[in-house]
């Protein structure tokens, strides 16, 4: 072997070590969350806890998991995030394909006379021709490791989408149900003032009461009747927003409204870490956040790329058979190369202005993800807050509630024996009818509060079962 041809192949086996050293250097992906070292609001302690992931099961109420199920399967923004999920997928399928070969074959007939006076020839040619960027810098493996960051997110938004949907129905079914206990106690009322206007009637034709008293309870009855009426909208209201949610025919939803429990069951309490550090990484749209700063971190490296050389190398193998005469000629072919070494010289400053773009992208997308983990420290202290004042307000709710239903009962009782004004009457009523309001709206709340703290703690999510739980589930066509 010459010198020259020595030096020639050492050069093209050392030049790739050298120019692998110009690895590209990644923007930090681990940011401080700078979270509170611990909460400001009480935690809930009372007695067991549910898990999160299965919170919706260990309510005892099938009606609910039902419509939560049947909501999660028609939310268009569930489906919307399934099929971003699939997308990302097939651009991280392309992403890591560059990273190998791309390999084509060919295969070509011709039958002609290339000259006047020669015989009729045929020739059939095969081949097959590849091409490979070698990934010097590591370039392509980033981006390969963007793309899996990207599907990662994708499923931690389907995750947050199907919490959100379930929460959103959860808080509609409560809502129902107070509802339709609000609408029982105007019904009630109703017909209670009904019997008193009745009754005022029959003792002013007695001569026992004036004909104001009469106009009085006449009055009382109607409003009573008016508030049943708005009531009972309210609850049709309710019916047709669940209805819309879980795509469900209204005579079916109704239907198994009435066939469900009178009240559903109080929530059940969640386990609160001390740590809200700790928490947040159990929020799905933080996880999501963590991996588009990953993914804002690739193009900074990829932008920076495309700065250093990059080397192609080509080559082909293919196969010849030429007919003339009836002579038969084969013929293989092979080559390997050429090994192309690109360098960029001069762009007009066009790659350095990508780098800073990437960069502002990227510092973006650090400023995006500490919001999102402020925000979650927020929601998860205000449904804490939320929380215990509806506990500590529903001792004196209960209290107020027993009271003003004493004065009623004491009130009707004293206005049948002629010593008491249908005017108190009206007011004991009124006073009791909205104590038991309260008693409901005060249950509705502390309802919605626990379904609250339950989507600010994440829902549950665990992006290993996250990701099972995606591949067991399709896009619908």
């Amino acid at each position: 072997m010459s010198t020259s041809i020595f030096y020639r192949l050492l050069t093209a086996i050392a030049l790739p070590v050298m120019l692998s050293a110009c690895a590209i250097t990644l923007p930090e992906t681990q940011i401080d969350a700078q979270t509170a070292p611990q909460w400001q609001a009480p935690l809930p302690h009372q007695g067991a806890v549910g898990s999160l992931s299965r919170w919706w099961q260990e309510q005892g109420d099938p009606e609910l998991l039902k419509l939560i199920e049947a909501a999660q399967a028609a939310a268009p923004s569930v489906a919307q995030a399934l099929s971003r999920i699939e997308a990302a997928r097939a651009l991280q399928a392309a992403t890591s394909a560059v990273l190998l070969p791309n390999v084509n074959a060919a295969v070509s007939g011709n039958r002609s006379v290339s000259q006047p006076g020669l015989p009729l020839a045929s020739s059939v040619q095969a081949g097959l021709q590849a091409s490979w960027e070698l990934d010097l810098v590591g370039a392509n493996r980033a981006a390969s490791r963007a793309a899996q960051a990207q599907i990662e997110g994708a499923q931690a938004h389907w995750h947050d989408a199907r919490v959100s949907v379930a929460a959103e129905v959860a808080n509609l079914y409560f809502s129902l149900h107070t509802c339709r206990a609000v609408l029982e106690l105007a019904q009630r009322d109703a017909a209670s003032r009904a019997e008193t206007a009745r009754l005022s009637d029959a003792m002013v034709k007695a001569g026992l009461l004036p004909s104001s008293t009469a106009a009085l309870a006449h009055a009382g009855a109607a409003e009573s009747r008016s508030r049943a009426t708005l009531q009972a909208a309210q609850c049709d209201l309710a019916v047709k927003a669940l209805v819309a949610l879980t795509a469900l025919p209204e005579p079916e939803l109704r239907q198994k409204m009435t066939g469900s429990r009178a009240a559903p069951a109080q929530p059940k309490p969640l386990a609160v870490t001390a740590v809200p550090a700790q928490t947040i990484t159990q929020r799905p749209d933080v996880f999501a956040a963590e991996r588009a700063l990953v993914v804002s971190s690739v193009e900074v490296g990829v932008a920076q790329a495309q700065r250093y050389p990059r080397l192609n190398l080509s080559g082909s193998i293919g196969r010849l058979r030429y007919d003339s005469e009836g002579a038969t000629t084969n013929l293989n072919t092979w080559s390997f190369g050429p090994l192309v070494l690109s360098l960029p010289v001069f762009d007009g400053g066009q790659r350095a202005a990508n780098v800073t773009a990437a960069q502002a992208r990227y510092f973006e997308a650090v400023t995006l993800y500490r919001a999102v983990v402020r925000q979650a420290v927020r929601e998860v202290e205000e449904a804490l807050v939320n929380l215990q004042a509806t506990e500590a307000r529903r001792a004196d709710a209960a209290v107020s509630e027993r009271g003003y239903r004493q004065l009623l009962a004491a009130t009707q009782a004293r206005q049948a024996q002629g010593l008491a004004s249908l005017l108190e009457l009206e007011d004991a009523r009124r006073l009791a009818l909205a104590s038991e309001s309260t008693q409901l709206a005060l249950q509705l709340d502390r309802q919605r509060a626990w379904v609250a703290l339950y989507r600010a703690l994440g829902g549950g999510f665990d992006p290993r079962a996250t990701a099972a739980s995606v591949n067991q589930t399709t896009v619908a066509p």
